[in-house]
């Protein structure tokens, strides 16, 4: 159950930091890249740009690793339990074994049971 939970916080760490990076970008190519647009800087416009497409990408691969191994590592124990549909299949009884009740009582010495 630990590795799962480690795992499930991992994945919400990353969603939220795919969510700043993807913030952070601009579609028409501005963004926080745009404000580097001094040439004393050591990272460019265009390394910006790099650098927060290829974080994307990889924090989306990082998701989608995390999820398949945290669905691997869902705790499944001996005790657990089964469907609860199929546990109401076993359980049913034949319709035609239920023994059908009268819906009178017979009144003592007739045959027909008191019904004219």
């Amino acid at each position: 159950m630990g590795i799962y939970i480690f795992l499930t916080i991992l994945v919400i760490i990353a969603c939220a930091l795919v969510i700043l990076v993807v913030l952070v970008q601009n579609s028409k190519g501005g963004g926080l890249a745009a404000n580097f647009t001094s040439a004393g800087q050591s990272m460019g416009v265009r390394k910006t740009a790099d650098f927060l497409e290829k974080s994307t990408w990889t924090l989306g691969v990082a998701i989608l690793i995390l999820c398949l191994a945290a669905t691997a590592s869902i705790p499944r124990g001996q005790g657990a339990k089964e469907s609860v549909i199929k546990s109401s299949i076993e359980r049913a009884q034949d319709p035609n074994a239920i023994p059908v009740l009268p819906t009178q009582t017979p009144v003592q010495g007739q045959p027909d049971g008191g019904n004219e």
